[in-house]
């Protein structure tokens, strides 16, 4: 989806639509919060009355779901020319970093009631790319589990990390490690004056560790057999 900026000025009623209402929700939220997205700041932002918008989404719970499908739209899919490992980092990247320009994203999630065709296309090719790699059906559901807690859990602390730039985290560090009684903390002191003090550190630069760490393990379980009862016997091999 083609982002717009939210200032889009008045909106006649005869240009409005889907598209536009939710672009302008998705800059709103990135500006500003999920908190701040009503019905009325995104009538304002979009110059028309909040019961307008109305003619284009159901309701808020339908605006959400399009949002949130709107994400999953841009998280680059596995490609089935790659082998699954590949195909999966690459993936998991492009996830994170999505929901890095998108924070607000991690605590909507994808709805498990109504989720858009972009979502189901998604998740679709990740436990395609999986099966095809190998993992049994039931070694694939615990594999994706597992992924996407990581990926969910570490954009959730990075958001709401009180530090963002290198020079705000260094600041942040000096002030604990001011504080920080060395003498029962000599571990935790060590950390932050050897590793977070270190010319260059950045929070984000742990995630591809971790991220080789559970694809390292994934790739270890002895449960993994080639091509494993696929469905109806075909093999995804499409690109994006």
């Amino acid at each position: 989806m083609t982002r717009r900026s939210s200032n889009t000025g008045p909106a006649s009623r005869g240009r409005l639509n889907r598209e536009l209402v939710l672009s302008a929700a998705i800059a709103l939220a990135d500006d500003s919060g999920i908190e701040s997205l009503t019905m009325r700041r995104l009538g304002e932002e979009l110059g028309v009355e909040a019961m307008s918008l109305y003619n284009h989404v159901a309701n808020k719970e339908d605006l959400f779901n399009a949002m949130v499908d709107a994400v999953f739209d841009e998280i680059e899919l596995p490609l089935h020319s790659d082998d699954w490992k590949t195909a999966i980092r690459k993936r998991s990247v492009s996830f994170r970093d999505t929901l890095s320009r998108h924070p607000w994203a991690t605590a909507l999630k994808d709805s498990g009631t109504s989720p858009g065709p972009a979502t189901l296309r998604h998740h679709d090719r990740v436990i395609g790319t999986l099966r095809n790699g190998g993992f049994s059906l039931t070694m694939a559901a615990h594999a994706v589990s597992a992924l996407d807690s990581y990926i969910y859990g570490f954009a959730m602390q990075e958001k709401n990390l009180p530090f963002h730039t290198e020079e705000e985290t260094a600041a942040m560090a000096h002030v604990m490690l001011a504080q920080l009684p060395v003498n029962e903390h000599p571990y935790l002191a060590e950390l932050t004056a050897e590793h977070v003090l270190q010319p260059g550190y950045s929070y984000g630069d742990e995630f591809p560790l971790g991220l080789e760490l559970l694809l390292d393990g994934l790739e270890g379980w002895p449960e993994r057999r080639p091509r494993d009862r696929q469905p109806s016997g075909v093999l995804i091999k499409s690109g994006r």
